[in-house]
């Protein structure tokens, strides 16, 4: 028999994975990443726990405007945040349905732990999430198993379920410990990474969701700098360091104005919106404010509006007046 695990290279798939593989099951793992994971862009980090533990990996950007769909209006709803967790892990369940069927596999596994998410990983929830997907009955969760009912691949003998386990709720020493008598020591933060139950990531997003259409590039950005909202159509993002004013240069489209500091350091900015010229010089002056400029001196910033080289000289605007911007 074969299995196909959700992988997310963290510590719960990972105990998973080794235990079905155990068994003596033909594995293959399948690893979902979408721009709201925390290492978006570097999704090979998750390669390296499947070489460890010996198994086929397919990693799956999820950019569509079915997922979008799915953020901007979940049908089961929210978390605490902008997390909609049932809605993406029903997205998730009957994308690796598919790719089961394409390569043969008999069911999937998964490192959910009963109690551990409050949203998606109750015991009504995780019926419903299988039902929806179509996949009632041959989803197996290894590292909870004993603590709910027996799956198909369980009752038809594929797996022995005296060798699953009955970990639930949010303490994780028991993954932990187990983990080091397997020997397993290459795995990501097992606290998860989706941003969207980041409460000032989320509030970024809101603003995103909230001020008409946007591409990938503009997610990127909520995940960097300061942000700033002037109206209806402009927003500001500011860098905060080095790398994070190189990472804003490299998102700017050709629309936006983008302000790099001359005479002092200072941060690199980014200006969006059809309205962005009509603030230019508030900007400038936000950034300044921001920078290292002496006091009374004023700061020259060197940039690109409408396609043309443009060069600012401001003061630094007082902190009091940028906080009625802040996002």
């Amino acid at each position: 028999m074969k299995a196909l695990v959700l992988f997310s290279g963290g510590l719960d798939s990972s105990l998973a994975l080794r235990l079905v593989k155990e068994q003596g099951l033909e594995v293959e793992a399948i690893n979902f990443v979408t721009v709201f994971c925390q290492n978006h862009r570097s999704g090979t980090r998750s390669c390296t726990p499947t070489q460890e533990l010996g198994v086929k990996l397919k990693i799956v950007n999820v950019v569509s405007e079915e997922y979008w769909e799915i953020v901007k209006h979940p049908k089961y709803g929210y978390g605490k945040n902008l997390n909609p967790c049932i809605d993406c892990r029903i997205f998730m369940f009957r994308k690796a349905k598919k790719f089961m069927q394409e390569i043969g596999a008999d069911f999937i596994v998964t490192g959910e732990v009963l109690g551990q998410r409050p949203m998606s990983q109750r015991r009504k929830t995780m019926q419903l999430i299988e039902n929806e997907s179509e996949l009632s009955g041959l989803v197996l969760r290894p590292l909870s198993a004993k603590l709910l009912k027996p799956t198909i691949p369980e009752r038809e003998g594929w797996v022995d379920r005296q060798k699953l386990l009955n970990f639930s709720g949010r303490f994780r020493k028991p993954q932990m410990k187990l983990a080091k008598e397997m020997q397993i020591n290459n795995y990501t933060c097992p606290a998860g990474g989706c941003l969207l139950t980041d409460h000032a990531f989320a509030k970024r997003m809101q603003d995103l969701l909230e001020h008409g259409e946007f591409e990938i590039n503009d997610v990127l950005l909520l995940k960097l700098g300061r942000h700033f909202r002037f109206n209806e159509r402009t927003k500001l993002v500011i860098g905060r360091d080095k790398r994070e004013n190189k990472q804003i240069e490299q998102l700017a489209k050709k629309d936006d104005v983008l302000f790099v500091p001359q005479n002092y350091p200072g941060p690199t900015a980014l200006l969006q919106g059809k309205d962005a010229g009509k603030f230019s010089e508030l900007t400038a002056s936000i950034v300044a404010s921001f920078s290292d400029v002496s006091p009374g001196k004023k700061l020259i910033l060197h940039g690109k509006e409408n396609g043309e080289e443009k060069i600012w000289t401001t003061l630094p605007l007082k902190k009091e007046e940028i906080k009625q911007y802040i996002i």
